[in-house]
This record gives C-alpha cells, sequence and structure tokens, in this order.
C-alpha cells in the first residue's frame, strides 16, 4: 500500500502545525505502508524527525517538492497553484491514499484534507467570509468579484484545477477541522460536507514541578500582535490589581519583534512595574515559566484551536479565554469565558478572592488537560488513521 502526504514545507523552529505531518508519516511507515512526503520547499525533514522524537525511516521515505523552480511559475503558483496540483495529481495516481495537512487540495482523486490555516485557505471569498467575521456580511469591490468569479469558473477548469468549494461538495472527500468553530465557520460559508473534528497534536509536557506556583502570577504565551489582543490582556490584569488591591503580576512571553504593536506593548511595560515582557521562551525555560504561573489570559477571539491554551491547561493554570472561537471550546467551561475585558477582569478577580471557585476551575482545568495529552492525541491518530487504511482495504 502506498501514500502521499502534502504538507508545506518545515523549519528550524517547528510549529503547530508542523508536527501534524511529520506524526501522520511515521504512523503510516510503522504500519508498512510506503510513503511520500510532498513539500513546497526543501526541508530538512530528518531533524524534524528527531526534534519531535519519530522514528520514521528516512531510507523508505521519498520526499519530492511540487512548487515549480521558476521565479515566473513561482508568481503565477501563488495566485493559481495549477503547477502545484499538477505535481501532487502526478503523484496521486500512484498513491492508494491522498492525505494533505496543509488545508484542500485537488489530488484528482478522493482525498483526506487536514485544515491547516483559514486565513490561506485557497479561496477567496472564505478568506473574507473569516476576515469579516462568519456572522457578518462580505462586502467587495466588483473588481475583487469578478477576479474571484474568473479564478473559479472560467480558468481552473480550463487547468484542470477543482475549486474548493467543488472539493468540499464532492461527499467522497474528506475533511478534518481543527474544531467545532472551524467546522461551524466552513458549513456556514459551503454548506453541509463530510468532516470529523480533529484537534492537533500538542506536544508540551510540563518538566518542572507544578506545586510551587505563584498565587498572583498571571502569563501570557504566544505571538505579540493585534489578533491576539495582548493590550487587552495587561488592561484586564490592570482592571482586576484595581478592584482587588492585589498585587496581580503578568508576564508576556513571545518575540519581540519591532513592530508598531510590540513598541506600544513595551511603551507600557516600561511604567509598569507589575508587567514583564520575558521574551520568546522553549524547552527547559518555557516550562518552568508556566510552571511558577497561576493563571494565563487569551485575547484571540477568532483562534481556530489555541495550542498555547492546551499548554496552560496541562500546567495545572487556569486560563481566562474568551467565549467564542476554538479557545472555549479547548477550555470548555462557561465560568472562566469572557465576553469583554470587564467581565475578564471580573473573572480574574472572583478567582483571587473565591477559593472555592479557585479550586472548582483548577479541578476542570486539570480533567480537560487529559483530552490533550501527547497519548491521547496519538489514540485520535490512530483511530482516524486506521479507518483510512481499512477503508482502502476493503476496495
Amino acid at each position: 500500500m502506498t501514500a502521499l502526504v502534502y504538507y508545506t514545507c518545515f523549519t528550524s523552529s517547528l510549529g503547530g502545525g508542523d508536527i501534524l505531518p511529520l506524526l501522520i508519516v511515521d504512523y503510516l511507515q510503522k504500519k508498512g505502508i510506503s510513503v511520500t512526503l510532498a513539500l513546497n520547499w526543501q526541508s530538512d525533514v530528518e531533524n524534524a524527525m528527531k526534534i519531535i522524537g519519530a522514528s520514521a525511516d528516512m531510507s523508505r521515505l521519498s520526499v519530492v517538492l511540487v512548487k515549480p523552480h521558476s521565479t515566473f511559475l513561482r508568481k503565477i503558483d501563488a495566485i493559481l497553484p495549477f503547477y502545484t496540483t499538477w505535481q501532487l495529481k502526478k503523484f496521486a495516481r500512484k498513491s492508494d491514499i491522498c492525505i494533505s495537512t496543509a488545508n484542500l487540495v485537488d489530488f484528482g482523486k478522493p482525498a483526506h484534507h487536514f485544515v491547516y490555516l483559514l486565513r490561506t485557505f485557497g479561496d477567496n471569498a472564505f478568506v473574507d467570509f473569516v476576515n469579516q467575521g462568519a456572522h457578518g456580511a462580505v462586502r467587495k469591490r466588483l473588481s475583487q468579484r469578478l477576479k474571484t468569479f474568473a479564478a473559479e469558473t472560467i480558468i481552473r477548469p480550463i487547468l484542470g484545477v477543482r475549486s474548493t468549494r467543488k472539493i468540499i461538495a464532492n461527499p467522497r472527500e474528506h475533511i478534518y477541522s481543527t474544531s467545532l468553530y472551524v467546522e461551524r465557520i466552513m458549513r456556514a460559508f459551503y454548506g453541509t460536507f463530510t468532516s470529523t473534528v480533529f484537534y492537533p497534536p500538542t506536544l508540551f509536557a510540563p518538566t518542572e514541578p507544578l506545586a510551587d506556583k505563584d498565587p498572583l502570577k498571571v502569563v501570557y504565551i504566544g505571538q505579540i500582535f493585534p489578533e491576539k489582543r495582548v493590550l487587552d490582556i495587561i488592561d484586564i490584569v490592570s482592571r482586576a490589581r484595581a478592584s482587588t488591591g492585589k498585587d496581580i503580576r503578568l508576564d508576556i512571553a513571545g518575540g519581540l519583534i519591532d513592530t508598531q504593536y510590540v513598541r506600544k506593548v513595551r511603551e507600557i511595560a516600561s511604567t509598569c512595574a507589575w508587567l514583564s515582557l520575558v521574551g520568546y521562551v522553549s524547552g527547559e525555560a518555557k516550562s518552568r515559566f508556566l510552571s511558577s504561573a497561576t493563571y494565563a489570559i487569551h485575547g484571540e477571539r477568532d483562534e481556530t484551536f489555541g495550542i498555547s491554551i492546551t499548554e496552560y491547561l496541562k500546567s495545572k493554570i487556569i486560563p481566562i479565554v474568551p467565549d467564542e472561537g476554538g479557545a472555549c471550546e479547548i477550555v470548555d467551561s462557561k465560568a472562566i469565558s469572557y465576553r469583554d475585558k470587564c467581565q475578564a477582569s471580573d473573572i480574574l478577580s472572583r478567582l483571587l478572592t473565591d477559593e472555592t471557585f479557585k479550586e472548582q476551575q483548577l479541578r476542570h482545568c486539570v480533567k480537560r488537560a487529559t483530552l490533550f495529552t501527547f497519548q491521547s492525541y496519538m489514540n485520535r491518530q490512530s483511530a482516524v488513521l486506521d479507518r483510512i487504511i481499512e477503508g482502502v482495504q476493503k476496495k
């Protein structure tokens, strides 16, 4: 049996989305399946496998590149990925199983598609829908509408590339969304389709003792840009300090690249003794950072999943999250989900002043964390891939 697995590329610093294709390849190989890994760009796959502790046999893994080499074709392919699609179809013809771990692609045959990022979905109309909110009207200039219409109804069919909508509409194609939230957004735009909610892997596990926690420490870990609403997080903590009179501290971990937003965060930090910017953390430093905290605040409201939130749970941190998006789905507690900054501040204040409430939420979070252990993920992955394999064997 043969399988084709598609992804974009791997860098020296692996992100959450990078782990999924590596683990899928590793599992398929262990099942005795010959795997071809198709990538957009050259990557050190062997090193990536080592980083996550996978035992894939590189001598039996075929790695191919599907993006064009010439600059001219790359520019065209970035707008309309006909070359990439042709390459994938070529390899798919020789494969019993086709899996994309980078959104939906046209393999030319029924396949399995794992949603990666909504804002790079490959369908301009859907991306506009996501950016403006699933409940808002999609407003585009006439030129944009005509461009999308021409690409989807004229150019793609001529080049033999199915649109995302046509792939989704085919009941033989199977879509794996990262959360119920993502599935709802996609259904609101595309209608019903064959799907499974599949939470992505989260490798982090604390290595530091979790007993010695600062009862007044709040943390945030992640990127620092407007969508993450880090300024809102700072304001929430500031309000809770004022309402409780407690010396609550906020530590923010994330890359401090020189942007206008980061400069604003730095400016506020320079005037607040209780706010610390610790920069990017990983490995043991990340484990120490999370293990020392009692609370966390998440700001992004349209999070498709939220790997950092699973890391909070596994570190026995009580995360306060927005009441929409994948974040509240992970936490699954209305008591620590907020609609605005005022409510978030009230929740933090109550956690700090009501010991019974705090212990109730901590027990819930510890229990919830068991769903996001690496073993729990591997059990889910095994179940999904075994079904795919069995489906091929029955044909």
